[in-house]
C-alpha cells in the first residue's frame, strides 16, 4: 500500500513538470476568472531590487464602459495581510482616490480607463517618490520575442558594426563582397554617432518619472483585447519592503454571482542586485546545504551506533536510519534548487524533480516510522492488530497527498485558482495526518495503564508507560513548533527574516530526530527489554538474540527464590497489546 502510494505520487511529480512553471520569473494565465480579488504575486525588494509588469493580454465582459480593472501593489513589513486591502473586503479598493498626505499606508493603483484607453496612476505619499518606468513604444506583436536590448556598448563595438555593416553590404545576396579594412573604419567611425543616436531615441521611450510625477500612460488596444508594460524600481532604502500585487475586478464586489469575468495572461519578473530570490530567501540556499550536512552527519552516527551494537538493533532502527539521509538528500537538492532560482531566476528542472521525489518518500516514512514507534512494533510486538494496520491504510495515502498539493502549490502561480484550493488541501490533510500518528501512541499509553495494574510486571511498565508518554508530549510539541508556531514567526517577523520559520522548522525536526534515537536507541538498557532485578518475585527473561531473524526469541529463568514453587515464567506476547 505504501509503495503504491508513493509511486503513484512520483508518477504525479513527473506529470506535473510538463506544466512547470518558471522560478522567479512567473507566466500567469487565467482564463473566465470571476474573483474579485487575488494575489498575483509576493516579493521581498531591497534597495536596487526591480518589478517588471508586461501585461500581454487583458480582456473582460462587462455591460457598460465605466467598468474598473486594474493593479495594485503595496508594501507591508511581514508576510500579514496589507492592512490597506484588510479594510476593503467589501468595496473595490481602485474607486479610492488616494491622499498624498496621509501617511498610514504604501499603496499605488493602476487604473484601466477603457474609454481613454490608458492607465491611470495613483499613489499615496510614502510612494511619491518610487520611480515608474514604462515604454512608449511597446510593441504587443513581438511580446514573445526572445531578442534582447542591447546596451550602448554593444551597440557600437567593432564586431557588431562590422557584422551589420557586412550584411548591408551583402544585400540579400550569395555572393561575398570583400571590403577593405580601412574603409571599414571609417564607416564604424562614421556609424558610432548614428547609433548613438539610436539608442537615445530608444531611451527616451522609456522613460523613468516619479510616481507623484506620473499621471497616466497610454496602452494598446486589439479589438477586445489591452496590452501594457510597466516596472517599479526600488530606488531608496526607504521603499525597500515586502510587495504584495493584486489584481482587481470591481464589478464583482458585493455580487453573488459574477457580472464579469476576465482572460489575463501577464509576465512578472522580479529581482534584487545580483539575484532573484526575495529578501527573506536569499539565505536559504546556504541554510539548506548548511543543514543537509547536519542531517547527513547524524545518519553516519547512527549507522555507526547500529553496527556497533548490531545484536541489539531492530528493523525499525534502521528504518529510521534511512528517514535520515532521505531528509539530508532532500534538503541538499532543495538548495541546490533555490541556487539556481537565485541566478537564473528559475529552477533546473532535473534538481527540481530530485528534491520532490526525495520529499515526497521522506514525508511517507517519517509518518510510517512515528506510527510503527507509537505501536510498540518490534520493541514489544510484532504483529500489528486490526485498528493499528487501518491506521497505517489511512495514514499514508494522505500524506502522499499532501507532499502531493505541496507540490503543486510550488509549482503554480500564486494567482491561480488551484494554488489556493490546493493550499487548503495541503493544509486539512497535513493536520489530519498529525492527528492521526498520536492514536497508536494514546492505545499503547492506554495499554499499558491497564497492564501496570493487572499483571506482576508493574515496575516493567510502568517504566515503558513513562517512555511512552514522553514520546506523546515529544510528538505533540513537535507538530505544535513545526505547524503553528513556524507559521506565527513567519507573519510576524521582518520580510528579510522569513528565512528564520525555515530554519526554526528543520532545526526542530533535527532534534526531534536527535531525541526519538536518543530514547529508541539499540541497547540492552531500553526500557523495551528490560525488567526490575531488585523484585525477587519477578521472573527474568534473558534475551537469546536481537538479531532480525530472531528478533522476539527469549527463554525463561527461574527466579532465584527457592522456596518458589513455579517453574513457568509469563512472556510478554505478541498480541498483548493488540
Amino acid at each position: 500500500m505504501a509503495i503504491n502510494a508513493c509511486f503513484l505520487g512520483v508518477g504525479i511529480i513527473l506529470y506535473l513538470f510538463s506544466y512547470s512553471v518558471e522560478g522567479r520569473i512567473h507566466h500567469l494565465k487565467l482564463l473566465n476568472d470571476g474573483r474579485k480579488y487575488f494575489t498575483v504575486s509576493t516579493f521581498g525588494f531591497l534597495k536596487g531590487g526591480k518589478l517588471d509588469i508586461q501585461v500581454n493580454e487583458l480582456s473582460f465582459y462587462t455591460s457598460h464602459s465605466e467598468a474598473k480593472f486594474g493593479f495594485s501593489l503595496s508594501r507591508s513589513i511581514s508576510d500579514g495581510m496589507a492592512p490597506y486591502l484588510e479594510n476593503h473586503q467589501e468595496k473595490c479598493l481602485l474607486l479610492d482616490d488616494l491622499h498624498n498626505d496621509d501617511t498610514s499606508f504604501d499603496i499605488i493603483l493602476f487604473v484601466l480607463k477603457i474609454r481613454r484607453k490608458v492607465i491611470k496612476v495613483n499613489c499615496s505619499h510614502m510612494f511619491s517618490s518610487l520611480v515608474i518606468e514604462r515604454n512608449r513604444e511597446w510593441d504587443p506583436v513581438n511580446k514573445h520575442s526572445n531578442r534582447r536590448r542591447r546596451n550602448i556598448g554593444e551597440l557600437t563595438s567593432d564586431s557588431y558594426l562590422l557584422a551589420r555593416r557586412k550584411r548591408e553590404s551583402d544585400g540579400g545576396s550569395n555572393n561575398t563582397k570583400i571590403i577593405e579594412r580601412s574603409k571599414v573604419r571609417e564607416k564604424i567611425q562614421n556609424s558610432r554617432t548614428d547609433l548613438s543616436n539610436e539608442t537615445d531615441n530608444a531611451e527616451k521611450n522609456s522613460q523613468s518619472s516619479e510616481c507623484s510625477a506620473v499621471e497616466e500612460f497610454p496602452v494598446n488596444k486589439t479589438g477586445n483585447t489591452y496590452s501594457f508594460q510597466f516596472s517599479v524600481i526600488i530606488g531608496d532604502d526607504i521603499h525597500k519592503g515586502l510587495y504584495s500585487l493584486y489584481f482587481h475586478n470591481c464589478e464583482n464586489y458585493g455580487k453573488l454571482v459574477h457580472q464579469s469575468v476576465v482572460n489575463l495572461t501577464m509576465t512578472i519578473k522580479e529581482k534584487n542586485p545580483g539575484t532573484y530570490l526575495s529578501a527573506g530567501e536569499i539565505p536559504l540556499p546556504h541554510i539548506y546545504l548548511g543543514l543537509s550536512v547536519a542531517f547527513f552527519s547524524a545518519g553516519c552516527f547512527w549507522i555507526y551506533i547500529i553496527r556497533k551494537k548490531k545484536q541489539k538493533a531492530f528493523k525499525i532502527h534502521y528504518l529510521m536510519g534511512l528517514l535520515i539521509f532521505l531528509k539530508s538528500f532532500s534538503l541538499l537538492f532543495h538548495g541546490i534548487n533555490f541556487y539556481f532560482i537565485s541566478r537564473e531566476g528559475f529552477h533546473i528542472e532535473a534538481w527540481a524533480v530530485l528534491f520532490y521525489i526525495t520529499h515526497l518518500l521522506k514525508g511517507a516514512l517519517l509518518f510510517i516510522t512515528l506510527v510503527l514507534i507509537g505501536t510498540g512494533w518490534a520493541f514489544i510486538k510484532h504483529v500489528l492488530s486490526d485498528k493499528e494496520k487501518k491506521i497505517f491504510i489511512i495514514i499514508i495515502p494522505l500524506q502522499v497527498l499532501a507532499n502531493i498539493a505541496e507540490i503543486i502549490m510550488e509549482e503554480s502561480e500564486e494567482g491561480e485558482v488551484k494554488h489556493t484550493t490546493w493550499r487548503e488541501v495541503f493544509i486539512l490533510v497535513d493536520l489530519l495526518c498529525c492527528g492521526a500518528i498520536l492514536f497508536p501512541i494514546v492505545w499503547s499509553i492506554k495499554h499499558l495503564q491497564q497492564a501496570s495494574q493487572t499483571d506482576g510486571k508493574a515496575a516493567v511498565n510502568l517504566e515503558k508507560l513513562r517512555l511512552f508518554r514522553h514520546f506523546y508530549v515529544m510528538i505533540v510539541c513537535y507538530i505544535y513548533f513545526t505547524r503553528i508556531v513556524v507559521y506565527l514567526l513567519k507573519i510576524t517577523v521582518p520580510f528579510q527574516y522569513e528565512w528564520l520559520n525555515e530554519f526554526f522548522r528543520e532545526t526542530i525536526t533535527l532534534g526531534f530526530f536527535i531525541l526519538t534515537g536518543y530514547n529508541f536507541r539499540p541497547t540492552s538498557n531500553n526500557p523495551y527489554i528490560r525488567l526490575s532485578q531488585d523484585d525477587p518475585e519477578l521472573q527474568m527473561e534473558e534475551v537469546i538474540t536481537q538479531t532480525g531473524l530472531t528478533e522476539g526469541i527469549f527463554k525463561n529463568v527461574r527466579s532465584r527464590d527457592p522456596t518458589r514453587d513455579s517453574k513457568v515464567t509469563q512472556q510478554e506476547d505478541s498480541h498483548e497489546y493488540d
